[in-house]
């Protein structure tokens, strides 16, 4: 079992709770900020002494939920002070940029690392089309071309042109290219029926965060192992990965304690302008391109907004407790999905800093030694 430490970078500190979108910059500290980015940095370097395996930065825009609207400048700042933890960038919107850059700039954090980038080519969810003016209607078509053409992009020796849909290029070769070969492994996001098949039919690691319940989840890991091999492929464990808040404490009820009130600035002021901005997507275009898929994650975000966290823990939606209840989840949850990767995200919304990297060193030192082998 691999795990990965994720970090959303959170702006923490903010007062004022609004449902507006995009949340006014008026609330911004940029002397916070700063003091944000170091200490965010110095506890994913540490994540690596912690045991994890990976370390995860993603993109977000426009809210205090993410300070990465470029999350490789963070994969960058990590590259060095680190060893041996794969640097996870899980990851670039791909339907929001120009893949090209994305080409180039994984290339460039592989060849920095000695190789030990994995490469998440994300879709995003709904409320940064409205950041960027990208049209929700063309997200799948623009995430599948510039899936491709950043394939091509690191594989390719010599230089070619692009004429597709959505990205033309009258030609392309880019310096560098990658260092693995033929190419960094794929993270994709599957936390759908039809992002699972599309990252079956990709020949990526499926990338899933667990919301609801584990029937959705292992529904998902179905469609996801039937896609792949009907493209001609088997998935292994290692391409099944969980992503999960997770609080880690001496005992249940600190740990409990601690999420109960870590989760209020999370539901309340990180969620609250992309909780309007993701309605107003869903309502009005076809981001899913599915309409039963619509409902199904409609009901999955309302029955996690209101099962209790005692309902949310035994649901598998979170992992939270001391390190002997959350060994058990973990096997429970790996027995249910056949997962091979945790992602574990520690810093949920405006949860201390020293609460988090306690937990992260009670997962080394009293978790992990239980879980490794599965």
């Amino acid at each position: 079992m691999k795990f990965c430490f994720f970090h959303l970078m959170p702006f923490t500190g903010v007062k004022e709770v609004t449902p507006e979108w995009p949340t006014p910059n008026r609330m911004f500290d940029p002397a916070r900020a700063h003091e944000l980015y170091r200490d965010y940095v110095e506890t994913m370097v540490y994540a690596e002494r912690c045991g994890f395996d990976w370390v995860g930065c993603n993109e977000h825009h426009f809210s205090p939920y993410g300070l990465m609207a470029n999350c490789n400048l963070i994969g960058g700042a990590l590259v060095y002070p680190t060893k041996s933890i794969r640097i996870a960038m899980m990851g670039n919107l791909v339907p929001l940029n120009n893949p090209v850059r994305i080409a180039e700039e994984y290339a460039m954090l592989d060849c920095m690392s000695g190789g030990r980038l994995v490469a998440g080519l994300m879709r995003g969810i709904p409320h940064e089309y409205i950041a960027y003016n990208i049209p929700p209607d063309a997200s799948w078509s623009r995430q599948r071309e510039a899936i491709a053409l950043i394939l091509k992009a690191w594989t390719e020796p010599e230089p070619f042109g692009w004429e597709g849909e959505h990205f033309q290029f009258r030609q392309v070769s880019i310096w560098p290219r990658p260092l693995q070969k033929p190419h960094p492994p794929l993270v994709v996001s599957a936390s759908s029926l039809e992002s699972a098949r599309f990252a079956g039919e990709m020949r990526a690691t499926m990338g899933m965060v667990l919301i609801s319940d584990l029937a959705l989840a292992k529904e998902c890991v179905q469609v996801y192992r039937e896609a792949a091999r009907a493209t001609g492929w088997e998935p292994a464990a290692d391409n099944i990965l969980i992503g999960m808040h997770t609080v880690i404490a001496e005992s249940d009820d600190e740990a409990k304690g601690a999420l109960r009130e870590a989760r209020k600035y999370f539901d309340g002021v990180l969620m609250g302008g992309m909780r309007t901005a993701g309605r107003l997507v869903l309502q009005k275009t076809r981001y899913y391109q599915d309409e039963a898929n619509r409902g199904r994650m409609q009901n999955r975000l309302a029955r996690r907004e209101a099962a209790t966290l005692e309902e949310q823990i035994a649901g598998g939606m979170v992992l939270c407790g001391s390190p002997e209840s959350v060994v058990q989840q973990i096997r429970r949850i790996h027995a249910e999905l056949g997962n091979g990767i945790f992602n574990f995200t520690m810093k949920v919304g405006d949860l201390p800093d020293a609460v988090v990297r306690r937990g992260m060193e009670l997962f080394r030192d009293r978790v992990l030694p239980h879980v490794r082998h599965l």
